[in-house]
């Protein structure tokens, strides 16, 4: 079988300008409501040019899923089972929160899959998202046991974070707008109180 063939400098160009302005174009307006000309004008590319790398609307908006649900699940990856039980949920919510932070339009994308009821993400969700979540759910709940970590469910422990770390990129605009702030220096006010929230709540 042949391999497939290896894009120019141009098209990859070109393939991330789709990329970006499809990310644009889907965290604001989700999938139903957005459409190829409004992504093919936001990557100043013609529509027919924009169907030569791309099929359909639907192989755009696979290809970022699939490079989200990397950055997104990258944070729990991290979670290390010989590591200091406190300290590595807190420096998981500090992550979650840089994400937040670095990646707000991710996120959002992310947050209207789920409101559509996640249709072309639920096998991530069974194949990936799952079996991840539980296998650190069992490690925060062997810390638990252990009297290492104080006693709470783990999923919701874990539900929790997300929660309160995607808060600030999902409802951004609200943020801002409760704090009167233009500029992102609430995010480390946000990491100061969430890291007090969790290691309180976390410390036997």
């Amino acid at each position: 079988m042949s391999r497939p063939k290896a894009q120019t400098r141009i098209q990859q160009k070109n393939s991330e300008a789709i990329l970006e302005a499809a990310l644009d174009v889907f965290s604001q307006f989700g999938f139903r409501g957005a459409t190829l000309d409004q992504i093919a004008e936001t990557a100043g590319l013609s529509k027919p040019n924009l169907l030569y790398y791309f099929p359909s609307k639907e192989a755009i908006h696979a290809a970022l899923i699939a490079r989200l649900l990397k950055v997104w699940l990258d944070p729990l990856h991290a979670l290390d089972a010989t590591g200091d039980p406190v300290e590595e949920i807190l420096d998981y919510v500090r992550r979650k929160l840089e994400l937040s932070r670095d990646f707000p339009r991710e996120s959002r994308l992310f947050a209207n899959e789920i409101l559509q009821g996640a249709p072309r993400i639920q096998t991530a969700f069974t194949e990936e998202l799952k079996p991840l979540v539980d296998d650190k759910a069992a490690i925060i709940a062997r810390w638990m046991d252990e009297g290492r970590l104080a006693r709470m469910e783990p999923h919701h422990l874990i539900f929790s974070i997300w929660a309160t770390t995607q808060h600030y990129a999902d409802f951004d605009v609200q943020v801002r707008a409760v704090l009167g702030r233009t500029d992102g220096a609430h995010f480390a006010e946000a990491e100061e109180f969430l890291i007090t929230l969790f290691r309180r709540s976390l410390t036997p």
